[in-house]
């Protein structure tokens, strides 16, 4: 039958950091022009976000799997922004001692050490909620076929409510 298979790690990493990075500079431009009515919407961001990204949002995929059963929704997303405060915090400190952190909150009144601010709490609540509930869900249901041509169109697979049937 089919010879799908669940996408590797490396592959999931490189769709969370894709997404991030896309979310960044979307969310950035939102912001530029909210604050100061630009309308260029000049979004902007670092390289380092697609390894910021990708590895939290695996890390958070690793949590999905393991509380989806054991916490409510809002729970799960309490500490998915919990995590991202501290994973914020850390990467900004790690990447602060080699002057290439791109992120500095020392403007925002509830900033700490300039690194991570409460003023995003709603925000980065909202972003896990999308996150789990879109992007993780559906990124783990993606499938590789590793006999199909490139270029070439498969046969088409037998759907039932959106997953291969496996008769």
């Amino acid at each position: 039958m089919a010879s799908a298979e669940p996408l590797t790690a490396l592959s999931r990493w490189y769709l969370y950091a894709i997404h991030g990075y896309f979310c960044e500079v979307m969310f950035t431009a939102a912001w530029e022009f909210v604050v100061n009515f630009n309308w260029k919407f000049p979004g902007v961001t670092s390289v380092w976000a697609l390894f910021i990204y990708g590895t939290s949002i695996l890390i958070v995929e690793r949590m999905y799997l393991r509380l989806r059963a054991r916490c409510p929704l809002l729970v799960r997303c309490l500490i998915y922004t919990l995590w991202t405060y501290l994973w914020e915090f850390t990467t900004g400190l790690l990447l602060r001692q080699f002057n290439a952190c791109p992120w500095d909150y020392s403007q925002f009144d509830f900033d700490f050490m300039g690194l991570i601010t409460l003023e995003y709490a709603v925000p980065w609540f909202c972003g896990a909620l999308i996150m789990e509930q879109f992007i993780i869900r559906n990124t783990l249901r993606l499938r590789f076929d590793k006999d199909a041509e490139p270029g070439e169109p498969s046969g088409p697979p037998a759907l039932a409510n959106g997953h291969i049937k496996t008769d």
